[in-house]
């Protein structure tokens, strides 16, 4: 039948129009990025804490139910930053996780001596940043300025960046710094005094007199992933021994032969775990996790600032790449907002970079300034795999796509259909042969090299078997095989010079 619009039962003069849903796009869309942050809540907000997964769009929201200063804000601030780029309208969900048991803050106490003998400004520096949401920690020296004067001075200029990922509160001979929330997470704040090149005649002591202490768990969150294909997840937590083993081991692993978590036969809608380092090298968290692919590290080596941040950064690269282009790497692309040392150490070396990536670890460079994105890589790397094939998160990320491909080609055309001979004449709807579907997935091979997703389309093609069950007739049985595009990571050339002779 042509068009249903009007039943074949009516018979009486009558005239019908019905509009249906369609696709008529030449190439099968991507997978959908979609983000989930794992995270901490700031003490202030842990009366009513919502730990269900709720949909933030800005970092205004984050601050209101999370708290301004929170690890889930600054994760937030850098997705979806004020200047209205970032992640853009990538779905973010926010999974907060209650204080654990017996947590503490992290507790610095500054204490400025002496009499200024000037007029100037001073800066606090927080974790690797004199500014935050276009507000400094700067605050002004007076001539004559006591302790008790600089120290009030300083509580303001915290307290006055609503962002801060502290609270000053002073006491005439110090102020005291402590952390928004409470947690392992918290240690990662350091403090600085810059007196800008002229102290006035005053000295800054930092000390600690907390340490953040404290790491919930992160299952309840994992939980709620249910049949979500989530895609990317920002861990918060950086390399927390238990965190990155819940990860995983909810996560699974892609054997051939026994796949499990989400990547197991009737899920897989697996994900990558975007976990910060600031380690000069971060491939001592990594070479345990051989056969593991779920964590991916964002190196941002000897920087001050914190490790979700890292985490965050790489995210906005990874999610915008494999949402538009999933088949580009996100190699050579900047973070967007991450303070930065002077040198990098160890990574600054190609060398020890190269190492580090056999290791399972990714890498970056410093260029003017800014991290790039040399290597971005999962913790995979068994012994004895080469080359392994779970490497790189952009293969990942690839395979997914054809996953995802694929199913919503099975839905259109399999699902719920009946199976067919391939020899059978048949006029009726929702009717399938294996002979079709093995044209539709031969089609599908063609899209995906038209995508750069795969080389040697004629592989995938002949590779293709269809058919039905010999025990249950209602199985449709495929395989196909593909090979991924690659990368130009290396480039190599030889060239022959000699002299002109006469």
């Amino acid at each position: 039948m042509i068009s249903d619009a009007v039943g074949l039962e009516l018979i009486s003069k009558i005239v019908g129009y019905k509009i249906t849903k369609g696709d008529f796009s030449n190439v099968t869309p991507n997978l959908p990025q979609r983000v989930a942050i794992i995270g901490e809540a700031n003490t202030g907000n842990q009366a009513g804490l919502i730990t269900d997964g709720v949909e933030i769009t800005t970092a205004q929201q984050a601050g209101e139910m999370y708290g301004f200063g929170s690890p889930i804000y600054h994760v937030m601030r850098i997705l979806r930053p004020n200047s209205g780029s970032g992640i853009g309208g990538i779905p973010t969900i926010v999974y907060a996780q209650e204080t654990a048991a017996g947590s503490t803050a992290k507790i610095l106490e500054v204490t400025p001596t002496g009499v200024a003998t000037g007029n100037g400004t001073h800066t606090v520096i927080i974790s690797g940043r004199k500014v935050l949401d276009g507000v400094s920690y700067d605050f002004t020296v007076n001539e004559g300025d006591t302790t008790d004067d600089i120290t009030a001075k300083i509580s303001d200029a915290v307290n006055n960046v609503l962002g801060s990922p502290v609270i000053a509160t002073e006491t005439g001979y110090e102020t005291i710094l402590t952390s928004k929330w409470t947690g392992l997470t918290a240690n990662d704040i350091n403090v600085t005094i810059d007196t800008n090149d002229d102290d006035l005649g005053i000295t800054y002591a930092v000390v600690q007199t907390s340490a953040g202490a404290g790491v919930p768990s992160v299952q309840g969150a994992l939980d709620q992933f249910e049949n979500d294909w989530v895609t990317l997840v920002v861990n918060t937590y950086g390399a927390v021994p238990t965190i990155m083993a819940s990860l995983e081991a909810f996560n699974g692993i892609p054997n051939p032969n026994n796949p499990t978590g989400r990547y197991s036969g009737i899920i897989m809608k697996p994900f990558i775990a975007l976990t910060g380092s600031t380690l000069e090298d971060p491939s001592v968290i990594t070479d345990s996790r051989k056969n593991d692919v779920t964590i991916a590290i964002c190196p941002a080596p000897l920087s001050n600032g914190f490790q979700f941040e890292a985490a965050a950064n790489a995210c906005i690269l990874e999610a915008r790449t494999a949402q538009d282009t999933p088949h580009i790497d996100i190699v050579g692309q900047q973070y967007p907002d991450m303070p930065a040392p002077k040198t990098i150490g160890a990574m600054a070396k190609y060398v020890n970079r190269d190492a580090f990536v056999k290791k399972g670890c990714s890498t970056v460079e410093l260029i003017d300034g800014v991290y790039q994105m040399a290597d971005f890589v999962t913790t995979y790397h068994p012994t004895g795999e080469v080359p392994p094939q779970f490497r790189y998160v952009r293969n990942l990320i690839l395979d997914f796509n054809v996953r995802f491909g694929y199913y919503l080609l099975e839905q259109i055309n399999v699902v719920d259909h009946v199976i067919a001979t391939n020899e059978q004449q048949v006029s009726a709807t929702k009717v399938i042969k294996p002979k079709q579907w093995k044209q539709i997935v031969d089609n599908y091979a063609k899209d995906l090299g038209r995508r750069a997703l795969i080389v040697d389309v004629a592989f995938m093609q002949d590779s293709i078997i269809v058919g039905l069950s010999t025990t249950n007739p209602d199985r449709l049985e495929t395989f196909f095989r593909y090979k991924r595009s690659g990368i130009a990571r290396i480039a190599s050339t030889t060239a022959e010079a000699g002299f002109n002779f006469g």
